[in-house]
């Protein structure tokens, strides 16, 4: 049945009732994480639908498709598809994020129905699509802010206010109002039941009460299997209804390692923490760029210069689900616009191959399954510990070997150990090599070796 606005409205008041006694705590899993199956050994890719192409728009990016699943591509993130306010825009088109209406598409990416043929084609293709969901704020002229101003943050004259100062153009959701629960609960619902979507990417989710995620995203997968990743870093955004989360250290840390400010063994550290913090479940994202990171903080050549393909590699073979923002494997060095029109040079795709090679690396390999059922992560260490990283993902099966020279200068190094030996082929040379302990190696600045057991 098609849901209506007027039905999210009074469905809203419903549940709410139901809700009200889940302010005042956390809810805690009752069962083990259920991930979709098929997310274990995904690539996610986020498309910017308003640069991705001339047009803009859900039937022009639909040409992209075909390219995207060759790549090995499993799930596509669509930055958030819903019109955007006019009121206090920035820029000429205005922010992604400052979402007029939860219930209609952009027009200026076209209409419902191309949207629906969008998400059919996708899943023809045998992908998954999950769309950005801003439930932290809206657009000042969303009709909400009329129909049920007591959903919104308020000084203390009254007045309504954004989330944070700096966000002008939004103005910020008041979770402390049980019937702002249900509605958003009801409209999260709609794009699944209505448009057959496989789940969200969450805006700034850890600035909603987790609470709310808990209830409102069992609900969701009792319509159909989804997948959830939080725009936040906490381990509790795990507990019930996320899937995924931002790893913003291990992003963070990249940079560093790239400008030589921090040490290598600071990888290991990152990593005991995360054990330590995280259930075993829990898919940590790992990336080298994203939307907020291209256009605010430089693209990843201006922040890894020549190493941006090592720590590429990196996020694919690291414990974790890795992400392709739109463009990358154009090498892509331009930072889009984030408020006006700002088209990607595609150019003719010079890393292709490369994220070619990786996705289908992680396809292939369940050994570099995200959470608990990926194999173990051991470091190897060789006569270089401070610029070479060296490791071993290795489950019953099979045994996946990678060395990384995260440094500007060339390596040469012997490998420790015996953990790591057997007769291997190397993913990008196809080269047959035997490694074992004393094995000498040399890398290249910012060199990169794959090996994978030999059958």
């Amino acid at each position: 049945m098609k849901i209506k606005k007027e039905t999210v409205l009074i469905s809203s008041v419903i549940l709410a009732t139901m809700l009200f006694p889940l302010f005042s705590c956390k809810q805690k899993a009752v069962t083990p994480f259920d991930h979709p199956e098929w997310s274990r050994n995904a690539t996610i890719y986020e498309v910017n639908v308003r640069q991705f192409t001339p047009e803009g728009t859900f039937r022009a990016f639909e040409e992209h498709l075909p390219r995207l699943q060759q790549m090995g591509v499993k799930i596509l993130w669509l930055m958030p598809i819903n019109p955007i306010g006019e009121e206090n825009r920035k820029g000429t088109l205005g922010s992604y994020y400052a979402v007029k209406d939860y219930l209609e598409v952009n027009p200026a990416y076209g209409t419902k129905k191309d949207f629906r043929h969008l998400v059919e084609k996708i899943h023809e293709l045998g992908m998954y699509v999950i769309i950005d969901w801003v439930a932290n704020h809206t657009a000042w002229d969303n009709p909400l802010l009329v129909e049920h101003p007591e959903w919104y943050l308020k000084d203390s004259t009254g007045a309504i206010i954004p989330p944070v100062a700096d966000w002008s153009d939004v103005a910020g959701l008041d979770y402390s109002n049980p019937a702002l629960w249900g509605y958003m609960s009801d409209a999260l619902q709609y794009w699944v039941r209505e448009f057959n979507i496989d789940g969200y990417r969450c805006d700034v989710a850890g600035m909603l009460p987790v609470g709310f995620w808990n209830r409102a995203v069992p609900e969701i997968k009792k319509l159909k299997p989804i997948f959830m990743l939080a725009e936040w870093e906490t381990p509790d955004m795990h507990d019930t209804a996320f899937d995924a989360t931002y790893s913003w250290d291990f992003y963070h840390l990249m940079n560093e390692l790239a400008k030589e400010e921090k040490p290598l063994r600071d990888i290991d550290t990152l990593l005991k923490k995360e054990r330590k913090s995280y259930p075993s479940h829990a898919f940590r994202m790992r990336f080298t760029s994203n939307h907020d990171e291209n256009s605010w903080n430089g693209t990843e050549y201006e922040r890894l210069g020549e190493a941006a393909q090592a720590f590429a590699l990196l996020t694919f073979t690291f414990p974790g689900i890795p992400l392709i923002y739109t463009g990358q494997e154009s090498a892509m060095n331009k930072r889009l616009s984030f408020f006006d029109k700002d088209t990607v040079p595609w150019l003719d795709y010079p890393l292709g191959p490369f994220y070619t090679r990786l996705v289908k690396l992680k396809l292939d390999h369940p050994v570099l399954d995200a959470g608990e059922t990926g194999g173990t992560y051991q470091r190897v260490h060789s006569t270089n510990d401070s610029a070479v990283l060296a490791f071993v993902r290795k489950n019953p099966e099979e045994q996946i070997l990678v060395v990384l020279n995260l440094s500007p200068k060339e390596q040469e190094v012997g490998l420790k150990g015996k953990d790591f030996s057997g007769a291997y082929t190397e993913i990008f040379t196809q080269a047959n090599v035997t490694l074992g302990k004393g094995k000498t190696l040399t890398l290249e600045p910012w060199g990169y070796r794959v090996y994978v057991i030999s059958d």
